[in-house]
């Protein structure tokens, strides 16, 4: 008898959870496994609208075969997001990091200053971030200031030519500097979650570690760091997640504007392609990250 009476508690804990869940999940049928299905679809087929509707027929990968031979932008914005990734990941890990470190410590008007930071996580959707955002796409030298006023002062462009450094090089270090400012706004979430990483671990190792004398450095590098391996594959994941998705994104905004069109084949084709080469990205990153450091580490 009791044990009936468990299981009956069992099944209703069960029919309880499932109506809960219930709802996400016609959400993700409806709204994610139904379009992602309907796009598949449509990046291997030409789509037409017609009186009944769309119109498919099916040509395999010829619209993959179009964007990659004859396609006269694809490419180009295909390697500008993925060099935007490049340098951006590194530099929003290692400034999050940083500023959740600053923002650890004990001072006085912490809590402002945590705010502040998050700050840009909550108007990220706003028409004031959009306007932000379109006043920084140029050197950020001339960011809300006069022409007038930096025509006779330095740039960046001109400083990364005089210190005579390779092509590559010298692009990467001004297209980084010029949009450290975006870098900063988009760190929002990582320093929280950075942060979160930082208070669960121990306060015990630090005083074993005062105890045997080490510097705050090598408490860095053989406590901290180590300790945030796995903060920092969530906040790597997240990270990626967001660059690769951003609206922002020129190869997106381009898919978006052709589906306005009712270009619905050739764009789908496009995201897909782009987000394969994306997903092959992020598993190499993750492979090694998780074989090679995160396993030493623990």
């Amino acid at each position: 008898m009791k044990k009936r009476k468990l299981l009956g508690i069992e099944s209703l804990k069960s029919r309880y959870g499932l109506m809960f869940v219930a709802p996400w999940i016609i959400g993700f049928i409806l709204f994610f496994a139904i379009p992602l299905f309907q796009s598949a679809l449509y990046s291997l087929s030409t789509v037409s609208l017609g009186d009944s509707g769309f119109n498919t027929t099916f040509v395999a990968f010829d619209n993959f075969i179009y964007l990659i031979r004859e396609d006269p932008e694809y490419l180009n914005l295909l390697s500008y997001s993925i060099l935007t990734f490049v340098y951006s990941l590194p530099i929003i890990l290692v400034v999050s990091l940083i500023i959740a470190l600053i923002l650890n410590q004990k001072f006085r008007g912490r809590l402002i200053f945590r705010s502040l930071f998050f700050l840009p996580v909550i108007i990220s959707s706003g028409v004031v971030l959009k306007l932000l955002f379109e006043t920084t796409q140029n050197d950020i030298m001339t960011t809300g200031v006069s022409e007038s006023l930096t025509s006779n002062m330095f740039s960046i462009s001109d400083i990364v030519h005089n210190l005579n450094m390779p092509v590559n090089v010298a692009f990467y270090v001004q297209t980084a500097i010029s949009n450290i400012f975006d870098l900063i706004w988009s760190s929002g979430i990582q320093i929280i979650l950075f942060i979160a990483g930082l208070q669960a671990i121990p306060a015990s190792i630090y005083e074993a570690c005062k105890v045997e004398g080490a510097t705050k450095w090598e408490e860095f590098w053989f406590v901290t760091f180590p300790m945030l391996s796995r903060v920092t594959l969530l906040v790597g994941i997240f990270t990626m997640i967001e660059l690769y998705t951003n609206n922002r994104n020129w190869l997106i905004r381009k898919a978006y504007k052709m589906m306005g069109a009712n270009i619905y084949d050739e764009s789908s084709a496009m995201l897909w392609l782009y987000f394969i080469i994306v997903g092959a990205i992020m598993g190499i990153l993750i492979f090694f990250y998780t074989r090679y450091f995160q396993k030493r580490w623990e």
